[in-house]
């Protein structure tokens, strides 16, 4: 499954990066897409379109891992520390390669493609939201394959 070019078609379908980013995922957290659709909902464009806050890719991106490494006991300090060390490794590795994680920063920065969005290079996309929902799977995709195997 090529699951940036799915996030893709999710995203010109008119979903949020946010949604599009977490449905691309739905196979392995075991939710319809719709149902990841809906709790995705709120994020995308920086938290309800204000596009103030975390990029909604990022933000599609750490709802499927705090799905994939769920912390439910709150005396699970092991769990706790895992999906926090999970999330701070995918904030920063989207940050590496964009220089921000905040919407508007990006939006202002107009970060587009380079050779560390090999994804969007190979679906030939050069739109500002398509190149960030595309690499944040991928790099999602890269953090999941070293720690689920």
């Amino acid at each position: 499954m090529d699951r940036c070019a799915l996030a893709h078609q999710y995203h010109q379908q008119g979903y949020s990066c946010a949604q599009s980013v977490a449905g691309a995922f739905a196979d392995l957290t075991g939710w319809e897409p719709e149902r990841l659709f809906a709790a995705a909902g709120a994020f995308g464009g920086g938290v309800g379109g204000s596009h103030e806050e975390l990029c909604g890719a990022v933000s599609g991106g750490l709802l499927v891992l705090g799905l994939l490494f769920p912390h439910t006991r709150a005396e699970d300090r092991d769990t706790k520390k895992e999906i926090f060390s999970l999330a701070k490794q995918f904030r920063q590795q989207f940050f590496d390669t964009f220089g921000h994680t905040r919407c508007g920063d990006l939006l202002r920065s107009r970060c587009g493609g380079s050779e560390k969005t090999a994804a969007a290079a190979r679906l030939g996309l050069t739109a500002h939201c398509d190149i960030m929902v595309v690499t944040a799977v991928e790099l999602l995709s890269a953090l999941l394959k070293e720690h689920m195997a």
